[in-house]
């Protein structure tokens, strides 16, 4: 029988942008025999797999012959492959994670076999049950600022700050043709997604069957960006129930097209809130769904500051998804309505991050963050300031970074 794999396209990987998970890949296949590269469609782990590992054979489980021959004969399909290879969307054969445990065992070999998927439900579900201590996983989130400035060398500018949120960091939308055409216009990109999206995954990993209740939910949700989720609210105005509305949040979720930020979770001796803030891991599907028609509209639009904010967290999500590091951030919010937007643990300190997108430095944006020091007290690291203006600086113990500074340059 011959190997169902696919030929390396080597000329298709000519020009992609290089991704900072790279090394990190690179470290943890000298660690773990396997490695489960997950995120949303489209964020580039199939190109980032087949460059990072040139001669491996790369096998896509959405053909159907593909999964046919793994699910009739699971063992002789792994003996086709003697050096390992890529499994792109294995989460469509469940089955074959049983005997890739024992395949794996048997060889002893790192970086054997690299997993791909886009579907948290499938595909953790069936490695927490069959390959627990033998996977190494890592979250490919789209691009990041200082990717894509390393790529096309970004014109740091206000206007350039709204074209870019509004664009969204999917790598397809800053990939350039051969003749240097222009990128494909971001609308009609993500009006294909989300169809996509919509009638393909969904109904895969959920069964939703009201998609067009679901369609109607998610334009909610991006309405309710960098807000409190109250899913009885959210039910109550999409006309379903709160089960339903807590079951869709989490098919957003475990598809890469919404991240929960849950709140610190101590007190330092204070009532805190506790419901999780909803936020958008790529800004430029949020403006579409919000019908924002281009930059200039969103540097107008009255979301603008929560979009902004929401970017900013996304960015620090991706950075620390590349560098391996878990993705734990939080916000703070005490039952005064003092609120920080961005808490996260480093080094035994708590770093406390406000997001402002406004041009000029106000001193008033400094009382959140005066009073989440004082409860933290030594645990506190010095509080960070990152807004829309082009200048950093320090005062008065803070570090205020401009949005620039996110390029990494």
């Amino acid at each position: 029988m011959n190997s169902p794999q696919s030929a390396h396209p080597t000329a298709a990987l000519e020009g992609s942008i290089p991704r900072q998970a790279a090394s990190t890949l690179a470290r943890l296949s000298r660690g773990f025999r396997v490695l489960a590269l997950t995120g949303p469609r489209q964020s580039g782990k199939t190109t980032l797999a087949q460059m990072a590992f040139p001669t491996k054979p790369y096998v896509s489980f959405e053909d159907l012959e593909v999964r046919r021959r793994a699910d009739l004969d699971p063992r002789g399909f792994l003996a086709m492959f003697p050096d390992g290879a890529i499994f792109d969307e294995v989460q469509r054969s469940p089955d074959i994670f049983s005997y890739l445990q024992t395949h794996v065992d048997a060889r002893q070999r790192m970086g054997d076999f690299i997993l791909t998927g886009s579907q948290q439900f499938g595909l953790t579900a069936s490695i927490t049950q069959s390959l627990a201590g033998r996977v190494a996983m890592l979250d490919l989130l789209p691009l990041s600022l200082a990717e894509i400035n390393a790529h096309q060398k970004i014109t740091l500018n206000r206007q350039r700050l709204w074209e870019f949120l509004w664009r969204g960091s999917y790598p397809a939308l800053h990939q350039q043709t051969r003749k240097n055409a222009p990128v494909i216009d971001p609308t009609d990109w993500y009006s294909s997604y989300v169809a996509t999206y919509v009638q393909r995954d969904v109904r895969q990993i959920s069964g939703v069957q009201d998609l067009g209740s679901f369609e109607r939910f998610v334009m909610l949700c991006a309405g309710r960006v960098g807000q409190l989720l109250n899913l009885a609210t959210l039910a109550s105005d999409c006309g379903i129930s709160v089960n339903t509305a807590k079951h869709w949040v989490s098919v957003l979720e475990a598809s890469y097209i919404i991240r929960l930020v849950q709140p610190w979770h101590e007190s330092f001796g204070k009532r805190l809130v506790k419901m999780p803030k909803l936020y958008f891991l790529d800004t430029g599907l949020l403006c579409y769904l919000l019908r924002i028609r281009d930059p200039l509209a969103l540097a107008q639009h009255a979301l603008r500051g929560l979009i902004f904010e929401s970017w900013v967290i996304s960015e620090t999500l991706k950075w620390r998804a590349n560098q391996g590091l878990r993705s734990d951030v939080y916000f703070w919010r005490d039952n005064h309505g003092t609120e920080i937007d961005l808490v996260f643990p480093h080094d035994d300190l708590l770093y406390a991050v406000e997001i402002k997108s406004g041009e000029t430095f106000s001193a008033d944006w400094r009382a959140g963050c005066d009073k989440f020091v004082k409860y933290a007290g030594a645990r506190a690291g010095a509080p960070v300031i990152v807004y829309g203006g082009l200048e950093n600086f320090e005062f008065l113990g803070y570090a205020v970074r401009s949005w620039q500074s996110l390029t990494g340059a």
